[in-house]
């Protein structure tokens, strides 16, 4: 935090950030000893929360749904403001439940004031026709990858968009695309091929284009009407302004592009790799293609014995530094010519060309000849775009000593995720130890590899530093241990709340009882944490279980009906039950929806039913249970930019939460009733946050333009 943002913050602001400075102190003790006494309370009256509205972009990243229901309506409003001039990205569950209650302060119409991906999650039901064109506009500009676990919401956004054009169209022009923006990318193929040539723009910002949709683009570009012109007529400069889209263009529409214009372009391709603005995926993606049908570009050399054309010498070091080295070179080439010693010193230049397939198998192929006892690990360090070719009897031979090893490893573009447990435990058999600055370094996904004693022998304070990771993606049985290991790490918690707080990636793993006890406590769960529920435990919950378990966000499960694991609740309910939700009796129908045709929001605000409290998991009587305990396990590398928002709220002291329960124990085989996607982990979510390769832009951005 810079001395410029504590001036701009104000005193106020700044008294916050110096208590929060001390209260990171006694977070850290906390982490290090669950059952420490006497945590500092010290903490800041709720009713100081609209310092909010004056608060840097690192503190507001830490927003949570909880203090936020208790602002006014204009203090909400100006908090949403902030964060749209502060930019501060938000993640899919404190976006939706910031839609709620957005919705219920009824501020929706300050759309123009508010963050994008805000208008994402909002109820498109309630904007008027005369703000349609204006508020899909803006919300156009948003990251619809954060509705992946709202698919009807993504879909109505879509249909929405197309009905403030007056309808479906043959062909989209200009003025329809700059509205459409992103929502573009969710466009069939037809449309694409049919629309105004400016639609390159618009997939430009598309994070991956489906099979139908690239060849929809190939058809475009072949047909001469874009700024590029027929194919024969490509120039550098118009081929680099095609960004990303470039790595789709076909084998056969390279065929028809000029010889030296293709070749400049594939060394400027190279070029752009080499600088880190291009991943590796997409740049192979363009070198397999183009290569293909460009081996003739360079003419038939001279044979050796092997009857294999041949370019007369060696490779040597500088020809590896050759922007056309794989135009030049085959892999046949390339396993005839490459010699060991070149190897040994070159071996990074090398494979940061896009080897394809075929080329990858060689270098492989030639380090085993080198290193017949296994890769060194200095080596192990440069090809991690070649360890999903290692068998994990090959890893066995592998010394890992090093977290830098695994974290290259076990970069993006490196080992297959089922490598992830060898290559691990080649690191552990060395002394290393999983710390939770290797865990953010790898991501979330790669814990749904870890064996389960890989996991218990994580220690809790490594894994409370380290919550923010997405295991969406893991299979139930991991889900399962992480969850116990969540449980092992925060369950000192004093409140539901401050557990749900610290835990909603984990509760993948949550039995059915317990998931009961927070539906009890007044929890309003998000839709994204809702939607990664085990879809075996979700069918235990009646109505009014969900109703309360979601509380104020009961209504996003219309935004998200056709999702798999919803998608299987409803199915399960009558029609009855259905009706309660205000959902129709067949969920998986075009609609599935039924909507109030009066166009006024509900603001009402949403009454917990509430049960005694001895029922609850975590104890409320000051007499009873663990001592106090200061927010549970909050970790060290977010705790100035969230534990100043705890300060706001956890003012007053309480009793810690029953350790001895949880709220996260292993379910037991007979604590929910098989259902229809009984242990499939549902919709998949986000890679998390894994080190980037050395071919890999470090943020999204301008395209850049490298020279030939």
């Amino acid at each position: 935090m810079t001395s410029g943002h504590c001036t701009a913050m104000g005193p106020r602001a700044g008294a916050l950030v110096s208590l929060g400075l001390a209260f990171l102190v006694s977070l850290t003790a906390h982490c290090s000893h669950p059952q420490a006494e006497g945590a500092t309370q010290g903490g800041l009256d709720v009713s100081r929360a609209n310092l909010w509205a004056s608060a840097n972009t690192s503190l507001l990243q830490g927003f949570w749904c909880q203090l936020a229901s208790q602002l006014s309506r204009d203090q909400l409003a100006a908090l949403i403001r902030r964060m749209e001039t502060q930019h501060v990205l938000l993640g899919a569950w404190q976006l939706s439940c910031l839609a709620n209650l957005a919705a219920q302060q009824g501020l929706q119409g300050d759309f123009e004031l508010h963050p994008t991906n805000l208008l994402l999650f909002y109820d498109l039901t309630q904007v008027r026709e005369a703000d349609c064109q204006a508020f899909v506009r803006r919300a156009a500009q948003g990251n619809t990858g954060l509705l992946a676990n709202l698919p009807d919401q993504r879909a109505t956004l879509r249909h929405r968009a197309l009905a403030c054009l007056g309808g479906p169209r043959l062909s989209l022009s200009t003025s329809d695309l700059l509205l459409l923006g992103v929502l573009v990318c969710d466009m069939d193929a037809s449309s694409i091929t049919a629309a105004d040539p400016h639609v390159l723009q618009n997939l430009q910002r598309c994070p991956q284009l489906m099979a139908t949709q690239q060849a929809a683009l190939n058809r475009l570009l072949a047909s001469g009407r874009t700024r590029l012109g027929p194919p024969g007529s490509w120039n550098l400069e118009g081929l680099q302004a095609l960004g990303p889209l470039a790595t789709y263009i076909s084998p056969s529409l390279w065929m028809q592009v000029q010889e030296a214009m293709g070749l400049d372009f594939f060394g400027s391709i190279v070029a752009t790799c080499w600088a880190g603005q291009l991943s590796q995926r997409d740049t192979k993606r363009f070198g397999t293609g183009f290569l293909e049908v460009k081996a003739k570009l360079v003419p038939s050399r001279p044979k050796r014995d092997t009857g294999q054309p041949f370019i007369r010498g060696d490779i040597t070091a500088a020809m590896l530094h050759d922007d056309l080295f794989l135009v030049r070179y085959d892999c046949v080439q390339l396993e005839s010519c490459l010699g060991s010693l070149v190897l040994r010193a070159n071996l990074d230049p090398l494979l940061q060309h896009p080897l394809p397939a075929q080329c990858q198998q060689v270098v492989k192929a030639k380090l085993a000849q080198v290193y017949p006892g296994g890769v060194p690990e200095e080596q192990l360090q440069l090809i991690p775009s070649l360890a999903y070719l290692y068998s994990r009897a090959e890893i066995g031979q592998w010394h890992i000593t090093s977290k830098d090893t695994v974290v290259a490893l076990l970069a993006p573009d490196g080992a297959l995720e089922n490598n992830t447990e060898a290559i691990l435990q080649k690191f552990l058999d060395h002394n290393g130890t999983i710390t939770s600055a290797l865990l953010l370094a790898i991501g979330g996904s790669h814990l749904c590899w870890m064996s389960p004693r890989q996991i218990q022998a994580i220690r809790p304070l490594e894994f409370c530093l380290a919550r923010a990771l997405d295991i969406t993606s893991c299979p139930q049985s991991r889900k399962n241990v992480l969850c116990d290991k969540a449980r092992e790490a925060f369950g000192s918690a004093r409140t539901a709340h401050a557990y749900y707080s610290f835990t909603h990636p984990h509760l993948g793993g949550t039995p059915v009882e317990e998931l009961r006890h927070l539906a009890q406590a007044t929890v309003s769960v998000d839709i994204d944490t809702f939607t990664n529920l085990n879809p075996r435990v979700l069918q235990s919950l009646s109505v009014g279980n969900v109703t309360t378990l979601l509380g104020q966000n009961v209504g996003d499960l219309q935004k998200a009906h056709s999702h798999p694991t919803i998608s299987s609740w409803l199915c399960s309910l009558n029609q009855s039950a259905l009706g309660e939700l205000g959902l129709d009796t067949d969920p998986t129908g075009p609609t599935g929806l039924t909507h109030s045709t009066t166009g006024t929001p509900n603001t009402t605000p949403w009454t917990p039913h509430l049960v005694p409290t001895s029922d609850w998991p975590w104890s409320t009587d000051p007499s009873s249970g663990s001592p106090p305990a200061h927010l549970g396990y909050l970790p060290l590398a977010v705790a100035l930019l969230s534990g100043l928002l705890w300060l706001l709220y956890w003012s007053t002291p309480g009793p810690s939460w029953n350790h001895s329960q949880g709220i996260c124990p292993m379910a037991s085989k007979d604590s929910a009733a098989p259902a229809p996607l009984a242990g499939k982990p549902g919709l998949v979510g986000g890679a998390g946050c894994l080190p980037r390769p050395r071919c890999m832009p470090h943020a999204q951005g301008t395209w850049p333009r490298p020279t030939s």
